[in-house]
C-alpha cells in the first residue's frame, strides 16, 4: 500500500517534470524565432544613418597620398562603363529596344568602383557631409572640403588618362572607338539647365545607393546595377563617368576645353553636389535627427 501511494503521488510530479521541458523547449523556439526575425529584418534607419556616418569619418581621416591614389584608380575604373556600353552598341543591332540593353554597360564601371571601396567623389557628396552635420565646426568643413578636392580632381585625372589612352594608342578597334565617340556626344545635345538637373538626379541615385549598401549584404551587386542603371538609361548625369566622356571628345577634337568646363563640368558637378548633398543628405539627417 505505501509504495502504491508513492506511486499515485509521483504521477503529477512526472507530468509537471514533463510541462516545466515542454514549457523550456517553447521558450527556446521563441528566443529562435526571435533572433531569427531580428537578422532577416532591414537595420532601423538611425543604424544605417551611423555606418554612414562612420564611413564618412573614417574616409576624412585616410591620408591624402591613400585618397589620392584611390580616387585615380577609380577614375580609371569607371571609365570601362563607356567601353562596356560601346562594345554592347557596337554589337547589338539597331533596335528600338538597344539603348535599354546598352545601359547595363554603364554600371560596369561603379561594380567595379564600389565593390573595391575605391574613392568615388559623388560617393563623398553623402558618407563627407553626415559627419559635418552631425558635428558642425570649420575644422570639418575644412576636412570635407580637403576630401572633395583630392578625390574630384583624382576621379578627373583618371578619366582623362583613360580617355588619352583610348585615344592615341591602338588599344581599340577603330569601330569600337567610334562607337565610344557616338555615346559621348550625347552631351552636346543638352544645355546647361539640362545638365544641372540631370547631374542633380544622377546625384540623388548615387547617394541612395550609398545609403541602401549597408543593409544590403549579399544584394549589393544588384543595388549598384539598378541605380547606376537607371542613371544610363535615363541620360543623367555623373560628373565622373561623364567626365570620360567629355574628355573623349575634347581629344578627338569634337569639343572644346573651355566648352567642356562651362557646358559640362560646372553644371553637372553642381547638380551632384545638389542631388547628393542638398537634398539626400539633408533628407537622411532629418529622418534621424531626433533619434541620434
Amino acid at each position: 500500500m505505501p509504495y502504491q501511494q508513492g506511486s499515485r503521488d509521483s504521477r503529477p510530479n512526472a507530468e509537471g517534470a514533463q510541462q516545466h521541458r515542454s514549457g523550456d523547449q517553447n521558450a527556446q523556439i521563441t528566443q529562435r524565432e526571435i533572433e531569427d526575425v531580428e537578422e532577416r529584418s532591414s537595420p532601423r534607419t538611425p543604424i544605417i544613418y551611423e555606418v554612414v556616418r562612420r564611413l564618412g569619418e573614417e574616409e576624412m581621416a585616410r591620408p591624402a597620398t591613400s585618397l589620392w591614389w584611390s580616387g585615380l584608380a577609380a577614375g580609371l575604373s569607371i571609365s570601362f562603363s563607356l567601353l562596356a556600353q560601346a562594345i554592347l552598341q557596337l554589337r547589338i543591332p539597331e533596335e528600338g529596344w538597344r539603348p535599354l540593353v546598352t545601359s547595363l554597360g554603364y554600371s560596369v564601371g561603379f561594380v567595379m568602383v564600389v565593390l573595391s571601396r575605391q574613392q568615388l567623389f559623388t560617393e563623398n557628396t553623402i558618407t563627407v557631409v553626415l559627419p559635418v552635420m552631425a558635428s558642425w565646426s570649420m575644422a570639418n568643413v575644412g576636412r570635407a572640403a580637403r576630401m572633395w578636392g583630392i578625390v574630384l580632381l583624382a576621379n578627373l585625372v583618371g578619366t582623362l588618362f583613360a580617355a588619352a589612352f583610348c585615344t592615341f594608342t591602338p588599344v581599340l578597334s577603330p569601330d569600337l572607338r567610334n562607337e565610344m565617340l557616338e555615346i559621348s556626344s550625347q552631351i552636346l545635345q543638352h544645355d546647361w539647365i539640362e545638365m544641372l538637373f540631370r547631374g542633380i538626379a544622377a546625384g540623388f541615385l548615387i547617394a541612395t545607393m550609398v545609403w541602401l549598401l549597408p543593409g544590403a549584404e549579399s544584394g549589393q551587386f544588384s543595388i549598384i546595377v539598378v541605380t547606376t542603371y537607371l542613371i544610363g538609361a535615363g541620360g543623367f548625369m555623373h560628373i565622373v563617368a561623364g567626365s570620360m566622356e567629355a574628355f573623349m571628345l575634347v581629344l578627338n577634337r569634337m569639343m572644346s576645353p573651355d566648352l567642356m568646363f562651362v557646358a559640362f563640368l560646372m553644371p553637372v558637378l553642381a547638380g551632384n553636389i545638389i542631388g547628393g548633398t542638398a537634398l539626400f543628405a539633408l533628407l537622411a539627417y532629418a529622418q534621424v535627427m531626433r533619434e541620434i
